[in-house]
């Protein structure tokens, strides 16, 4: 699967690039919300994602790089989120937030910084229904893949095959042509792709490219 990040976007013609990706082989919208304190950005908030819903055709994967996520868990769910993702290093009662999420009628996600080892969910894996890992440090688009990403999401896949679970596993961060195969061989379900996308002469055909490198 594929999530295009609309933070490479065009803000300037926003819509027109949601219409883009409308009409191709996407399967979510990702959304990356950064506050400037858990992170050292700021994005884009509700009035920008309420616009960005009155055009999508996707589902919305919303991942909140800010304090306190659980406090706008009733404005996800009016977006008609399907993914909720939170950070485990931004929730001091992750158990409770992601329940929270899922009895909102979202899908329950957790992000993991680059830093942050596998161990750290390990107690809440029962409990998301995505695991999102960073291939690059939060907070700006345009980084350079860490390869590090391809052994953690080979552990990550075997923690959840181990326990026979359904939980995705989601990368984001550096996302392209040349690393996306191997992503999708160590286990990854979901790819957000960002400045890969937005950036290529032609974002669709970028898209399919991207797709075609997943397993059939």
């Amino acid at each position: 699967m594929l999530s295009p990040s609309l933070l490479s976007a065009d803000f300037g013609h926003l819509v027109d690039d949601v219409e883009l990706m409308n009409g191709s082989r996407c399967d979510w919208f990702h959304l990356d919300v950064m506050d400037g304190v858990f992170v050292p950005n700021i994005s884009f908030g509700f009035p920008v994602m309420e616009a960005i819903k009155k055009s999508a055709r996707k589902p919305l994967d919303v991942h909140l790089m800010i304090v306190q996520p659980e406090k706008f868990i009733p404005q996800i769910k009016a977006l008609g989120a399907l993914v909720m993702n939170v950070h485990q290093e931004a929730c001091v009662h992750l158990h409770r937030v992601l329940h929270q999420i899922r009895d909102a009628g979202m899908k329950s996600g957790v992000t993991l910084n680059p830093a942050t080892p596998l161990c750290m969910i390990e107690d809440v894996l029962d409990d998301a229904d995505l695991v999102l890992l960073m291939s690059v440090n939060p907070g700006f688009g345009g980084q350079k893949f860490i390869e590090r990403t391809y052994d953690k999401t080979r552990c990550l896949r075997e923690m959840i095959d181990r326990r026979n679970l359904s939980t995705l596993i989601e990368i984001d961060g550096g996302v392209n042509r040349k690393n996306a195969a191997a992503l999708y061989e160590a286990g990854a379900d979901v790819l957000v792709a960002g400045s890969a996308v937005f950036e290529a002469t032609d974002p669709v055909a970028e898209v399919d490219a991207l797709k075609g490198l997943a397993p059939h």
